[in-house]
């Protein structure tokens, strides 16, 4: 099936699906598309693909051994995109927790299968963004799992994220010196000052050329270089994201 524009993209989403879908077998609800792909904000040079798949129990261990094996064939077979799919296995009654959910779930993510990964602020930010762009590739429609979200308790999220997970980058030099994470947290730090001050959520490239816009000159070649890196490109402005970050924290902190 045609999911995307991309057809090297739809190649990967076909394998995955049927992949997914042969292992999982009844505990299947629904998998789902999220992320730039889905709201129009895809860029092959630096986009990820996204997804979630809402299960109805726990996967055992050894199903959990036969999706590692097939997330990774799947990433080796399609080398433009080993280590830029990232996966999440939810249950479904953890869809009505507002808060991130304790028990941790499966994640595949630059190329590491993790049987146990944490959730983070993000949980409810990509529900919502789930619940308003979301593309159903199995299953029933995402809106049908979920009651609406509010969009008060995004942005209440997006200040947790930025104060428990971005603010505290400032201190951690090796992970500020990866050049894809520079261009990730000064987009995702755009969306986050968007969402809380204006009080509704926007692609990474809105939320730029607003941030660019409304506090010009001064953030706007930090802000274009982070728009214009792709893997293999060297950002090397580590200074310039802590600075950035700190402004954020302090237009946040006011509002």
């Amino acid at each position: 099936m045609n999911h995307t524009s991309y057809k090297d993209v739809n190649e990967v989403l076909n394998s995955l699906t049927t992949g997914i879908a042969l292992v999982l077998e009844e505990n299947l609800v629904g998998m789902y598309l999220t992320g730039s792909l889905s709201y129009g904000d895809f860029n092959p040079e630096n986009s990820d693909i996204d997804l979630l798949v809402i299960i109805k129990n726990p996967i055992s261990e050894e199903k959990l051994g036969v999706l590692k094996k097939m997330h990774l064939d799947v990433e080796r077979n399609n080398n433009k995109w080993a280590k830029r799919i990232e996966c999440s296995y939810v249950p479904l009654e953890m869809l009505s927790s507002i808060l991130p959910p304790k028990t941790p779930r499966p994640y595949i993510g630059e190329g590491i299968f993790y049987p146990e990964a944490p959730y983070g602020n993000e949980w409810i930010i990509n529900q919502y963004l789930l619940y308003t762009d979301g593309i159903p590739l199995l299953g029933p429609d995402f809106k049908i799992l979920v009651k609406p979200i509010d969009i008060e308790d995004v942005r209440a999220a997006c200040i947790r994220d930025l104060f428990e997970e971005w603010e505290p980058k400032i201190h951690d030099p090796e992970w500020l010196n990866n050049s894809h994470y520079q261009s990730y947290i000064i987009l995702n730090l755009c969306r986050i000052l968007y969402t809380v001050t204006r009080h509704a959520t926007a692609t990474k490239k809105i939320s730029a050329s607003w941030v660019k816009r409304e506090f010009a000159p001064e953030w706007s070649p930090l802000i274009q270089t982070a728009e214009d890196w792709h893997y293999g490109k060297e950002m090397n402005l580590n200074e310039q994201t802590i600075e950035f970050i700190q402004f954020v924290v302090s237009k946040v902190k006011r509002n």
